[in-house]
């Protein structure tokens, strides 16, 4: 695996070991899947609410997150190849903790975490179960959103940032990036008229993508006094390949919204 920096350059190497969870059965190796996933509106508002209050965007990167899931059912595995077996080809591995491939392994993490952090009275909100909120003495507040191992914070009082930064590291191996710059595809910059959003490298890479790297740039996304229609007559389009692309503009249209009326134009033909 590669992991990439914000300007799209090589950051590093991963290697993982993951486990076939594909040969699972419900009711004896797993049983409660699911996990919540932060809502784009979400993170929407939290950014908001740190711009019109003028409040510092912090974010944090929980390594090998699915690592501290705790199991609750008896799951084992092959040995991986290459460690050496003492009792013979026949032994296999019992997991004590989740690991990547499992189907419980996000829910598995996501209860450890809220765990961890309702400990320190965080109270999760009943709109978003990411989004989770602690008020303190004195009218503190401090809000976390989730993504799966991406944490991003904001609250007024830079002493409860710190003091959860450091409970968090108690309980998780925990990257400290700083100020929020990058979250899900999305760059973040601030300055004092507020906060701007875009996706510039996630551009780059959808026209590399599509071998339109050096296309020229137009003030307008379409020409909206053209008629689309489907073509008979013309080679044959891969299905797949469209709808995929069709999928990543919609999420670019988060932050262009200028692109929402060609891409629901485009999007008549997905079928």
């Amino acid at each position: 695996m590669i992991k990439y920096k914000v300007d799209g350059t090589v950051e590093k190497y991963k290697a993982r070991l993951v486990v076939k969870g594909f040969t699972q059965m419900y009711g004896i190796n797993y049983e409660e899947t699911f996990a919540p996933v932060a809502k784009l509106n979400t993170i929407w508002i939290l950014l908001s609410l740190a711009a019109s209050l003028d409040w510092k965007l912090h974010e944090l990167d929980v390594k090998n997150a699915f690592l501290n899931g705790d199991l609750e059912e008896e799951v084992y595995m092959s040995v991986p190849p290459g460690l050496k077996k003492k009792g013979g080809n026949n032994l296999v591995c019992k997991l004590q903790k989740s690991l990547y491939g499992l189907k419980q392994s996000p829910c598995a993490w996501f209860d450890r975490f809220t765990k961890a952090v309702k400990k320190c009275k965080f109270i999760q909100c009943q709109t978003d179960h990411t989004m989770i909120v602690k008020h303190s003495i004195g009218g503190k507040i401090t809000i976390l959103i989730v993504y799966v191992d991406d944490i991003i914070l904001t609250d007024n009082c830079e002493e409860e940032i710190q003091a959860l930064k450091q409970v968090l590291a108690r309980a998780f191996k925990i990257k400290d990036l700083g100020s929020l710059k990058y979250f899900l595809g999305i760059e973040i910059a601030r300055s004092k008229e507020g906060i701007t959003v875009s996706q510039r490298k996630y551009v780059l890479d959808l026209l590399k993508e599509t071998g339109m790297k050096d296309c020229k740039p137009k003030d307008n996304p379409m020409d909206y006094t053209m008629k689309l229609g489907s073509d008979e007559g013309s080679a044959p389009v891969d299905k797949r390949r469209y709808q995929r692309l069709i999928g990543k503009l919609i999420y670019l249209s988060h932050t262009r919204l200028d692109i929402g009326f060609p891409i629901s134009a485009v999007s008549q033909f997905m079928n």
